[in-house]
Parts: structure tokens; sequence; C-alpha cells
């Protein structure tokens, strides 16, 4: 068998001189769908350190020492794109390095050198009947996030969890409460870009294992099904996951954590209607709380709880008898978000089928955030790049005032003025100025 491979074919002769096997992911994902992934796991007999810096220097890469202790090394690569992991085995031993790996379909190695396959763990035919298992309980122990990476992978694949595996996890999840929390969070990026991830989301909630990771599950999961939602609101919450179409782990992320402050709103009037009037606001608020936890970045942890802040808005636009003025200062507040917005809208809309809702709800609905999202695209250009065709000193002079907060008001609104195309020129800007101050 020959893998053909741009950077292993520049690295060959480098190799040589080196007993080197290919391993993880990239066979993982090669026998599953023959696709080249942009991370190649190398272990080294010996001296990966000497393996990875002659790497680095061949393919003009950066050298980057990750675990000096268990012997562990990455070239990046150029592009900033494709990289190298490069690790020594365990005691030089590759029985034993594939011994203490996580997951069998991980632990089939690639010997570069004989250009064959070492599959000691039998990881090709759970490949190809599509199981995840363990290759030994204490492994999992060992590495407690493994837990977690178990669920990312499922995501990914759609393979099924061995049922004893399964059962382990259960009793041990908890454990993973250990683990650094930033380790965690890479693993629910990755967990979030699964293909699968809807169904994944499924069942961690079924094995109460959803909870452990995202602790506001125990909260959401007390709210009902009613005569606006057809599911409860867990499962409300996971389908909203499911109708995002984007691949953008972060928005799928926001779905999930879209009504985290319903539980805390939530009455029921006499008639029987749920209300959770300020839901938005609040769980905006608890959304930023968690993912702070969570240890996602601040640009991150903006970007969701704006998602969760303004996910209704763009239905509250529907009934407007201004849609222009109503949708320019929709775009301007959302500005580059605000297709974003627009699709978590269209997933909420689209998970909530209770008997109160009919079918032309629903396309009235989608129509109108389908019109709120063309008219996005009709002013982009200036969403992105907003300038006002008067600036703050020009409007002070016009008005004779000071710097003020009137200043920043006159030159929102003048901006929403031209976001809805009201205002085209200088000179109605200057006409709406002068009106303005009477």
């Amino acid at each position: 068998m020959l893998i053909k491979d741009n950077f292993l074919s520049q690295i060959d002769n480098i190799i040589q001189n080196y007993k080197v096997f290919l391993v993880g992911g990239y066979l993982r994902n090669y026998f599953l769908n023959n696709e080249i992934s942009s991370d190649r796991d190398l272990v080294c007999l010996n001296n990966a350190i000497n393996l990875a810096q002659e790497i680095a220097r061949k393919l003009e890469g950066t050298f980057v020492e990750l675990d000096k202790d268990n012997k562990i090394y990455r070239v990046v690569l150029k592009d900033k794109k494709n990289y190298f992991d490069i690790s020594e085995a365990i005691e030089n031993d590759i029985e034993k390095d594939a011994k203490r790996r996580d997951f069998t379909i991980n632990s089939i190695f690639y010997d570069l050198n004989k250009k064959e396959i070492y599959d000691p763990n039998n990881g090709l035919k759970d490949l190809k009947e599509k199981i995840i298992r363990t290759i030994s309980f204490e492994n999992m122990l060992d590495d407690s996030l493994r837990f977690l990476r178990m669920y990312r992978f499922k995501a990914a694949t759609g393979f099924q969890i061995d049922e004893n595996l399964k059962n382990f996890s259960k009793e041990h999840f908890s454990k993973i409460n250990s683990i650094a929390k930033e380790r965690i969070n890479y693993e629910i990026i990755h967990l979030f870009q699964g293909k699968f991830l809807a169904e994944t989301l499924l069942e961690m909630f079924e094995d109460k294992t959803l909870e452990i990771i995202f602790p506001f599950i125990k909260e959401i999961k007390k709210v009902p099904s009613n005569s606006h939602h057809h599911l409860d609101l867990v499962h409300h919450s996971i389908e909203t996951v499911k109708q995002i179409k984007s691949n953008n782990p972060l928005l799928k992320i926001a779905a999930l954590y879209h009504d985290i402050g319903k539980p805390s709103t939530w009455t029921i009037e006499p008639s029987g209607r749920h209300r959770f009037i300020g839901h938005d606001l609040k769980g905006s608020v608890l959304a930023k709380k968690e993912l702070e936890k969570l240890k996602f970045s601040n640009k991150q942890i903006s970007y969701i709880s704006d998602m969760v802040k303004y996910h209704i808005y763009p239905a509250s636009l529907i009934n407007c008898s201004d849609n222009k003025k109503a949708y320019a200062r929709f775009i301007r507040k959302l500005n580059t978000n605000t297709p974003d917005i627009i699709e978590l809208s269209k997933a909420d809309r689209l998970s909530a089928r209770g008997i109160a809702v009919s079918d032309e709800m629903i396309e009235k609905a989608l129509l109108h955030l389908d019109n709120l999202l063309n008219y996005y695209y009709e002013v982009e250009s200036m969403a992105k790049n907003p300038k006002c065709l008067l600036n703050g000193k020009e409007i002070m002079e016009i008005l004779n005032i000071q710097p003020s907060k009137l200043v920043g008001e006159i030159t929102d609104s003048l901006l929403e003025m031209q976001l809805s195309k009201e205002i085209t020129t200088k000179q109605q800007a200057l006409d709406f100025v002068k009106k303005y101050k009477k």
C-alpha cells in the first residue's frame, strides 16, 4: 500500500533515517473517505526531536516543543494550515505505544519505511463495522478527556459507541471535571463541527453526560413542551442545533444555548399559556457566565452571547409598519453577524411546531427572514464599512453644539436612514440634521 501525500513525499528521504509511523486521524479519515487531512501524526521510535527539526528545516516550517517530558513536537508549515505532530513511541516500542492509545480506530499505523499497515488492535475492522471501541478501560481512566473525545468521534463519523464502553463512560464521565477547562474547550469546538452533532447531543443527553459538560441542561430540561413548542426545551434546543445549516461551530453552540434564560423567566398565565418574557436578555448574561467557565475566548463569548441576546429580534420585525427603517436599525446593530442571527432565528422557528403554530405562520416567518437577509445583502458593503455622510465635527458645526451623546445619537440615526436608503446624498443628510435640531 502506498499513501500519496505531497508533504510526506517531500520528507521521504528524511524518514528513511528513522523508524517512523503515520497514525491517528489522518489514517482514520483516509480509510473512511480518502480525504487528506491537514494534520499528520507521526510516531518515531527514537530521536523524535531530531526528526521534527529536520522536517521543519526541509519544509521551511516552524518547530514547536509541545511537551518536553513526553517528547511531543509540532511542525507548523508555511501555509499555517498543515502541520506535523511528532512524538516518540512509549519506551521506543511501537507495540506498547499502540496499546496505550484511546480507541481502536485511532491505533492504525502506517509504516512509512516499509509502506505497509500495522494494525495490532483491529482498528480497520472497527472502521468497517462503524464502531467506536476503546483499547482498554484503563486507557480511558488515564486521561478522562477521552470520554468526551469518544462523543466527538461519534459526531464526526456517525459510528455507534460500543455498549461496554458506553456503560463504562456513564459510570466515570464525571471525572472529566478534573481536566483543564482549556482541553475540554478544544473538544467542545471539535464536537460541534461534527456532521452527526444533533444525534450525538441527543445520545449525550440520554446518557446524562451532556449536563456534565453543560450544567445549564439540568435547568432547561425542567421546561416541558407547550402550545408553541412541540418539544420540551432540551429537545427543542438540540433540534435548533440540527436546523443550523452553517458549519460554524460557534453558531451551533449558540443554538444550544439560545433558550438558557427560559427557566428563570418562566410563567404560566391563567389561560395556560407559557411565557418567557425577557429570556433573551437574561439568557445572554447566563450564557456569558457559563462560557467563561469553559474558557471560551472573549471574542467567542461576545459572539455567542450576542446570538442568544438577539435570537428573537429578527422575528420581532415581522409586523413592523416600516420594514426598511426597522431592517436598517437591525442591521446597524448586528452588522456582520446579521446572516448568523437570521439563521439562528430561522432554525428556532423551524424547531417550534406546537398546536398553536400553523403552517401558514411558519411560512410567513420564513419568508420574512429571507426578505430581511436579502435586504442585508443589498446593503452589505455599507453595513460592513459604515460611512456616515456627515461626520461628528460637521454635525456639531451645523447644530452649534459641543461633543455629547446627542452627536452619537444623530450619527446613528443618519446611518440608519442611509441603510434604509431614505438618505443617499450629502444635501439630504444636511436637511435631516437641521430638522433633527427642530
